[in-house]
């Protein structure tokens, strides 16, 4: 677990969800205070944490979960992978932590750490049961569904440094794999935490509910005459 994490919320009694957020390539914990204030009002039972990368990047002060020197298409699958790894044991810290299971488990990633908790998604068993992917990207696509509920693909258009074809592409991808997915890409933003971003996340996590509980709820409803 990073020293550095950012505690936003740790209730008094027993925790009813873990939010855990990671944030973008050259940033800290602290930049995403405006995604996790903003969890508190609406989740106030929920223990909120912004975890921090370890690595130390190029910009001043920022820290960054894989190296991104001299990053290639191809050594870029074994750095994030070493990183999930590290991710996957922090996950399991906080859920010991706040006594929250996977099932109760939300992760949300922002640039670089939208693709740490993707590639997470796909580990087994499920760490989260939801992902909210904000201007991100999987490493590499899927070969099967991802362990995990449901993904949120949220991007703006105009993010020139992960384009939104990434969410798109992804999105169909999953989708055809019979995955619950929601995507959004938001006209007139960049690659930035944006407040239009940030209110989708919190409508997509407190309103969402995934195809395989309405399926169970129209399977449990008696038929009418």
């Amino acid at each position: 677990m990073s020293d550095f994490s950012l505690i936003i919320q740790e209730p008094a009694d027993p925790a009813a969800q873990l939010i855990l957020l990671c944030h973008a390539g050259g940033a800290d914990a602290a930049s995403l205070l405006p995604l996790g204030e903003r969890l508190c009002e609406t989740f106030p039972q929920a223990t909120i944490v912004a975890l921090q990368a370890v690595m130390p990047a190029a910009t001043p002060e920022g820290f960054e979960w894989f190296a991104t020197s001299d990053l290639t298409d191809v050594n870029r699958v074994a750095r994030v992978a070493q990183a999930v790894a590290a991710l996957q044991d922090t996950i399991g810290d906080w859920q010991e932590r706040s006594g929250v299971r996977a099932i109760a488990t939300a992760l949300i990633g922002v640039s670089q750490g939208a693709e740490m908790v993707l590639e997470a998604s796909k580990l087994h068993p499920m760490l989260a049961s939801r992902v909210v992917a904000m201007g991100g990207r999987f490493t590499t696509l899927p070969d099967a569904p991802p362990a995990v509920t449901t993904i949120h693909f949220l991007h703006g258009k105009l993010d020139a440094l992960v384009p939104y074809s990434h969410s798109v592409v992804a999105a169909h991808h999953l989708r055809d794999m019979g995955c619950d997915i929601t995507a959004e890409v938001v006209p007139f933003v960049g690659h930035e935490l944006h407040p239009e971003l940030i209110e989708l996340a919190i409508t997509k996590l407190s309103t969402h509910i995934a195809h395989h509980l309405w399926t169970a709820a129209q399977e449990a409803a008696p038929s009418s005459a």
